[in-house]
């Protein structure tokens, strides 16, 4: 069993000791409780005012109808931002809060604006039809954008340990404009329904399968696509210093600016010809989101290697095993260990491994922003926090996260020489394994050489401290307890995970 290293306790708080995690002269409009109560009932209220507005105007049965088919790309689009997520999940509540301020709050404030508006200009210029072009390329895109931006900037100011970067905001970027157009398809095809019913249009040729054809099948991503430039703005906000005022306020709103652009242009396509929708969805559309694919695909790499470069220097201390840094950052190995600990303890097991997993991820990036000088003052305590985190799990997460870097490390091929090995042919395979450290460059895990009849690994990691950076060393955890295979595992000898010709 593992002894969690001692850490020295905290100074006391000037203000005293918390109670219910608040300070005891805090105000009790600061208390936790009263804000998500709050913002709970904010949320419901809006929920039930949106949903009495667009059953007003679809009518019961266009309202069902129309919920029943906006609802079909909601689960996809949801699961693919939490893929984006893997790296370092971001808590469900989170998204919980993205996806219910898109679809309640950023929906209900879109209706009211958006009708009010056009209403004025229709009123003020006596023309109706230039009205509702007006509202639809320039109000609408602004109203509804920073409707949308509103959840980001409430999850950046008071959710900061949770959005650390691009992907962060990607995520909850994308949830929220996921949850607005589930609202706004619900209405649009809840009308057409109503048109159909009026008209007696079935089929191919309905108003509805239109609809459906243009939102849900051709333009899921519309929203999300706009949306998600604000999301990267404030994802490079979050990657700034705290010093860097300018950058965290400029980029956030060009980000905002730009969503706001291309929701107009997109909203105008109508206007620019027969085929002006077209042109823009092929010319515009797909290349935008190609664009942003291949960028926060590629953020996520570089969030894994991140994980690689900066987690040895807790393997040198004794916090991590020489072969963790290398399965944490590498997703395949993070599943495999997920299932080895599922199989061989039980589905809590492998829970505790996925904690284990994100607990290390953070930490990483926490040393990562600490080496560039953009942590906060809380560093230490934050660090602290995470490496207890890890250290409660290592029993669980540090053989299952073992046998993921045996199965998933890449072999080296090495040149047999010249002289011939009683024996031996070509790589050995025994059922021995040793494992080996050094100092310098990581080096990748070496199967059967060919001097003996076993494969082990070695693994060598160089390090320096400080980086300029005060708080950036790293907490040995004392005396280095031995941990064995952990309770339930089945001991080795492993079988060689590659087989050599």
């Amino acid at each position: 069993m593992a002894i969690c290293p001692p850490f020295p306790p905290l100074p006391p708080h000037p203000g005293g000791a918390p109670e219910d995690g608040v300070l005891r002269h805090a105000h009790w409009w600061q208390r936790r409780w009263v804000r998500y109560g709050a913002l709970i009932t904010l949320l419901t209220l809006s929920g039930l005012v949106i949903l009495a507005l667009v059953r007003e105007q679809t009518g019961t049965e266009g309202f069902l109808v129309g919920l029943g088919l906006a609802v079909l790309p909601v689960p996809l689009l949801v699961a693919a931002f939490r893929w984006l997520d893997r790296v370092e999940p971001g808590p469900w509540r989170n998204l919980v809060f993205a996806f219910a301020w898109g679809a309640c709050a950023a929906a209900l404030i879109a209706i009211i604006a958006n009708s009010f508006a056009t209403r004025w200009i229709a009123t003020a210029t006596a023309d109706p039809s230039s009205a509702d072009t007006l509202g639809a390329t320039v109000i609408a895109p602004i109203v509804e954008e920073s409707a949308k931006a509103a959840a980001i900037l409430l999850v950046f100011l008071f959710r900061r340990r949770d959005f650390t970067g691009i992907v962060d905001g990607v995520v909850i970027a994308g949830v929220t404009a996921t949850g607005f157009a589930f609202t706004e398809n619900i209405l649009y095809l809840g009308t057409a329904f109503g048109t159909d019913q009026l008209t007696g249009d079935t089929g191919i040729a309905s108003v509805t399968a239109a609809t459906f054809f243009v939102r849900v099948v051709m333009s899921p991503f519309a929203h999300p696509l706009f949306t998600v430039l604000t999301g990267i703005g404030f994802g490079v906000a979050a990657l700034s210093g705290d010093r860097q005022h300018v950058r965290r306020v400029l980029v956030p709103t060009a980000g905002l600016l730009l969503a706001m652009g291309m929701h107009a242009l997109w909203n105008g396509s109508s206007s620019f010809g027969e085929f002006g929708f077209f042109a823009v969805y092929a010319a515009i559309m797909v290349p935008a989101f190609g664009l942003l694919t291949w960028l926060v695909v590629w953020t996520r790499q570089r969030e894994l290697r991140t994980v690689r470069e900066e987690l040895p220097a807790y393997a040198a201390a004794g916090w991590l095993t020489p072969a963790e840094p290398f399965a944490l950052g590498s997703m395949r190995a993070r599943r495999l260990a997920r299932e080895y600990a599922g199989r061989h303890l039980g589905k809590p097991a492998a829970r505790e491994v996925a904690r284990y997993e994100a607990y290390a991820t953070s930490l990483a990036f926490l040393r990562h922003r600490g080496r560039r000088g953009r942590a906060g003052a809380d560093f230490l305590v934050r660090e602290r926090e995470l490496l207890n985190e890890l250290w409660r799990r290592t029993d669980v997460a540090r053989p299952a996260l073992d046998h993921a870097a045996r199965m998933t490390a890449p072999p080296l091929r090495v040149a047999a020489p010249p002289w011939p090995i009683p024996g031996v042919y070509g790589y050995g395979q025994g059922p021995a394994q040793g494992h080996g450290s050094g100092f310098g460059h990581p080096t990748a895990p070496v199967y059967g050489s060919p001097a003996a009849p076993s494969y082990g690994y070695g693994y060598g990691y160089g390090y320096g401290y400080g980086y300029g950076y005060p708080a950036a060393h790293v907490p040995g955890p004392g005396p280095g307890p031995t941990h064995g295979p952990g309770p339930g595992y089945p001991a080795g000898p492993y079988p060689a995970p590659h087989s050599h010709r």
